[in-house]
């Protein structure tokens, strides 16, 4: 019998994702917000390269950092960044020759649950497990 976070289990965005919701490309937008209307979970990891990112990239304030945040937090299940994730992730990049980064964060989808990875980065279609399948949201929008 799956656990209780197993049944209710949302899919997992990555950085990239959510990163669209302060870009100009407005369809990508209305498919993130879309996301996470629908419900969706996060790690701490994507919030700290969306921090980096967004001062960076997109060289937004702290207070417009923090409003966007705000926002995700709300509409997101946040899950830590353990040590169990990071110990899970050295297998995962090795295995599937992901970035150190990617490989954190197809490590939190799993320690989530999520049984889907949106991400734009990473191979779509790719089955880390039984249970997780990483896809590219904007496909086929």
């Amino acid at each position: 019998m799956p656990s209780l976070q197993q049944a209710v289990a949302r899919p997992f965005l990555d950085t990239n994702v959510l990163l669209y919701l302060i870009s100009t490309d407005a369809r990508k937008a209305e498919r993130c917000e879309a996301l996470l209307r629908e419900g969706a979970a996060i790690g701490v990891q994507v919030l700290n390269e969306f921090t980096n990112a967004a001062r960076r990239k997109f060289a937004l304030s702290w207070d417009e950092i923090d409003d966007v945040i705000g926002m995700i937090g709300m509409r997101c299940e946040v899950h830590d960044l353990t040590l169990a994730v990071h110990e899970q992730a050295r297998p995962l990049a090795q295995r599937f020759q992901l970035a150190w980064y990617d490989a954190l964060i197809v490590s939190a989808a799993l320690d989530a649950g999520s049984s889907v990875l949106y991400t734009e980065d990473m191979q779509h279609g790719l089955r880390v497990t039984p249970t997780l399948t990483l896809r590219n949201p904007f496909l086929g929008t």
